[in-house]
């Protein structure tokens, strides 16, 4: 459950990098979705979700973005990591409501954590596009340890039921 919340976390630093990440793993079947979940299976989803990930990364080096930390972006990242937390419980087979509870707290996290990095890294590189940069790269990186540590964890359950 430690990969939800830290899906979680990625939502709140970009709010669709873990999504992205995540219908790439399932398109991939490194993360086998079922019922409901299943639509992040399907390349349209992977395309989708990456065409605004990329899109994001780039309007949130313009001046003009609102801050993360607006009642707005907020609301929707912490919407985002409920649905990222939901969508990694079904994969695993735990209960919804802990998976929407854990990415939302991830992504309360990640929102207002990622915000104070960045004003920080801004203030030492005294300016804010090489911070900006410098937290999507940790985001993206997070959000590939956090797939491959829960494709390793759902490998290793299906491995260990085989027996």
């Amino acid at each position: 459950m430690d990969m939800i919340l830290l899906l979680g976390v990625v939502t709140g630093m970009r709010s669709m990098t873990a999504i992205a990440a995540l219908c790439w793993a399932g398109w991939m079947g490194l993360v086998p979705e079922h019922g409901w979940a299943i639509w992040i299976t399907y390349l349209v989803s992977a395309i989708i979700f990456t065409a605004c990930a990329l899109g994001e990364y780039v309007a949130d080096t313009l001046p003009k973005t609102p801050s993360r930390t607006a009642p707005g972006p907020a609301i929707v990242r912490l919407i985002i990591g409920g649905l990222i937390g939901a969508l990694v419980a079904t994969a695993i087979y735990e209960p919804v409501a802990g998976g929407i509870i854990l990415g939302s707290l991830g992504a309360l996290i990640g929102t207002w954590g990622g915000y104070w990095m960045r004003m920080t890294a801004a203030r030492m590189f005294g300016r804010d596009l090489p911070a900006a940069i410098l937290e999507s790269l940790s985001a993206l990186v997070l959000a590939v340890v956090a797939i491959e540590r829960l494709h390793h964890s759902i490998a290793f359950d299906l491995q260990r039921q085989a027996r």
